[in-house]
């Protein structure tokens, strides 16, 4: 335990000492991007599903993040990978909308799980409600590391090799 702790502490140490580099940098606007993009799921599955009943677990779950998406898309190019212009179809858009689509299809296995336990549980629809934002949170974690590899080769600012010999350097 002591030994986890001590290599817990050097990399929480060796993380502080690269805050400046342009790489922490863009690892932080991913981060955020993930933050709003997450934020705005949130709020139109809490609000198609918890307070307008719209649609049920799943149909609401899909809904929210094809919407959280397009944010996502766009913060994502320009402000993490500061790319402008014109979007490219076969080497943006459609390998960054198959991996939303991706992480949805995902999504939609967690709403089914927890549409599952609401009615094996026989849970209000607050508790529905709950479990199902829970449910989305859990399923897009785990695809964070994963697009932000794809996206950093998709909107190829520095190739990954690049990105290693930097952190590796300093």
């Amino acid at each position: 335990m002591v030994a986890l702790m001590n290599g817990i502490s050097l990399r929480v140490v060796h993380l502080w000492e690269k805050r400046d580099t342009p790489e922490a940098k863009q690892l932080f606007r991913y981060t955020m991007v993930s933050v709003v993009s997450t934020v705005v799921s949130f709020g139109v599955l809490a609000l198609v599903f918890g307070v307008l009943h719209l649609w049920g677990q799943i149909g609401s779950t899909v809904f929210a993040n094809v919407v959280a998406t397009v944010p996502s898309y766009y913060l994502n190019r320009k402000w993490v990978w500061g790319k402008g212009g014109r979007s490219h179809l076969v080497k943006e858009i459609i390998p960054f909308w198959g991996m939303a689509a991706i992480g949805i299809v995902v999504s939609m296995g967690g709403a089914a799980i927890a549409r599952h336990i609401s009615i094996e549980h026989h849970l209000t629809h607050i508790e529905q409600t709950a479990l199902v934002l829970v449910a989305n949170v859990a399923s897009f974690g785990v695809f964070w590391v994963l697009k932000f590899m794809l996206f950093n080769r998709l909107f190829h600012v520095h190739p990954l090799e690049e990105l290693d010999e930097l952190v590796e350097a300093a």
